[in-house]
């Protein structure tokens, strides 16, 4: 049995929540696998991927610092979740957008995001703006079409001299409207599938579902990380492992923040037992943590920040303009203790010193490939590695415990809303 709060792993079990995403876990399996063999030639380290007994998860040994650690990575799964969420069509969208930007505006969330960074900020209004922009373009080109066909039909009735009665004059105007509404879908049927370049649709799902309970999560959801405490209970249980790790990413950041704060509130942690550690990376949790009835998320951040019994390390990059960087969620959100404090640490990965120029510019708008490089090889290499850290011979707490957070750590309170569920 091993004690708990030893530094040394031999293996480790990584469960890793991914973010707003459609894609199925074999995704992150195999960026998984190039991006670590990057790492290891670059930083002269040994590993090696196997498939695991699940589509879910994947077996790596490595050799690292000395040691050699067995590591088994499993994804967290809710990407059927994302889908579905997403399929709300071209009408439901735009119902999205209305009441999503109703409930940032009107709460007053909005306005006090943008004390924080701006980037985020940014990615929040560029949907709305894409997609109202699609809006007039279509209803302009759908008026512009629809206009030249009465202007032709008007036109060949005067040349034959055939005169218009009142039921013809209402049935032209009823086959107009029809021809207008039915030109302006197509069109942003069009600008729809063109989505995978454009992201519009993608970021405002994302946002909708994220807003859609004013910051509670939907029961889906619920249910969804319930399911995920067993898994990482089990593991805990454990005799041969020694760390349980923890990994969210993007907006899986929040969700497994909630998931270890439900882990420390039904679950003592004794003396024997592998290590708990959580990892976030790329988090945007304000932008749930700031609504007004995201209660159960504050207080889990709030449990998280004092306990002693997991260590939290959260990165992030001012690169990144889709993540809160280097921003500590537990302050800005209002609820941290007056004392006693202990996470998370707040952790800068430095694009600008760990990603060479070339490899910098190569991302220069590639916004979603920056924001998924904290799960990729850097070329410079830093103090922040994924690869060591899922697959290394160190618990999370032993590589950074020490370690100060970043001096441009954003710590003021900045939501309106601070109230945490009872």
């Amino acid at each position: 049995m091993t004690i708990r709060g030893t530094s040394q792993v031999a293996k480790r079990r990584v469960f890793y929540i991914p973010g707003y995403d459609p894609f199925p876990p074999r995704r992150y399996r195999e960026l998984y696998r190039k991006e670590s063999r990057k790492q290891a030639l670059l930083s002269g380290y040994q590993i090696e991927q196997k498939p695991g007994s699940s589509d879910t998860g994947w077996l790596v040994r490595s050799r690292i610092e000395g040691g050699k650690t067995l590591s088994r990575i499993d994804v967290l799964v809710w990407s059927d979740l994302v889908r579905s969420s997403m399929s709300t069509g071209i009408i439901g969208t735009y119902f999205s957008l209305a009441k999503t930007s109703w409930t940032y505006f009107s709460t007053g969330t909005f306005r006090r995001l943008t004390w924080l960074r701006k980037g985020p900020v940014i990615a929040a209004l560029y949907p709305v703006v894409m997609l109202l922009a699609q809006l007039m373009a279509a209803l302009l080109v759908a008026g512009i079409a629809t206009g030249t066909l009465e202007w032709g039909a008007s036109l060949i009735a005067g040349f034959v001299g055939a005169s218009v009665s009142g039921v013809a004059a209402t049935m032209l105007s009823v086959v107009s409207w029809g021809l207008f509404l039915g030109f302006a879908y197509l069109i942003l049927k069009w600008f729809k599938s063109l989505d995978g370049k454009t992201f519009a649709y993608y970021l405002m799902n994302d946002f909708a579902y994220t807003a859609s309970k004013n910051g509670a999560y939907p029961d889906e959801i619920e249910a969804r990380l319930h399911e995920f405490r067993h898994r990482i209970e089990a593991a805990l249980r454990d005799e041969d492992v020694d760390e349980v790790l923890i990994v969210g990413h993007s907006s899986g950041a929040h969700m497994a923040v909630s998931v270890v704060a439900d882990i420390l509130r039904n679950q003592e942690l004794g003396h024997e037992g592998p290590a708990l550690s959580l990892l976030t990376l790329g988090q945007a949790i304000p932008m749930v943590s700031f609504l007004p009835d995201a209660k159960r998320l504050r207080r889990d951040l709030h449990d998280v920040s004092v306990s002693d019994q997991v260590a939290w390390l959260d990165v992030s990059a001012p690169g990144d303009g889709c993540s809160f960087a280097l921003t500590d969620p537990v302050s800005v959100s209002g609820v941290a203790p007056g004392k006693g404090q202990r996470w998370p640490i707040i952790m800068s990965a430095a694009f600008s010193n760990t990603l060479s120029d070339e490899l910098r510019e190569s991302m220069k708008w590639r916004f979603f490939r920056l924001h998924f490089q904290y799960l990729c090889a850097f070329d410079q290499p830093g103090d922040y590695d994924y690869f060591k850290i899922t697959a290394g011979p160190t618990t999370l707490k032993a590589r950074f415990g020490e370690r100060q957070s970043s001096g441009q750590r954003i710590d003021v309170v900045a939501s309106k809303f601070t109230s945490m569920v009872a």
